[in-house]
């Protein structure tokens, strides 16, 4: 089990920064990768950013440029870097950690926090 749970989300402006820190805890030598989706209301659930245990990091196709992930891997810790936000970022931002033990994967989430940007 991989308990993960998220920080920093808030009332932003367009144009505006913020950074969400996402901590985890448990079960993390089986974790592979550590990172961000994000679901706004009546939209899927969409890739933010990731950050394998290799340092390897893949976007979103509407955040490149302006967000940046990170991982501190001795403190079990990933952020979201988020700059130049727009209204349409707005939407609740989940941590995702993927694992692998043998042949079987799975994932876990976080409970998700707030990110709106408005003026």
């Amino acid at each position: 089990q991989v308990q993960l749970v998220e920080s920093g989300g808030g009332l932003v402006q367009p144009g505006g920064s913020l950074r969400l820190t996402c901590s985890a805890a448990g079960e993390l030598s089986i974790m592979t990768s550590l990172g961000w989706y994000r679901q706004a209301p009546g939209k899927q659930r969409e890739l933010v950013g990731i950050v394998t245990n290799g340092g390897q990091t893949t976007y979103g196709n509407d955040v490149v440029g302006r967000f940046t992930v990170s991982r501190d891997i001795e403190k079990n810790i990933a952020y979201l870097e988020m700059n130049n936000l727009r209204p349409e970022d707005t939407a609740t931002y989940y941590c995702k950690a993927d694992w692998r033990v043998g042949w079987q994967t799975g994932d876990y989430w976080g409970q998700g926090t707030q990110v709106t940007v408005s003026s």
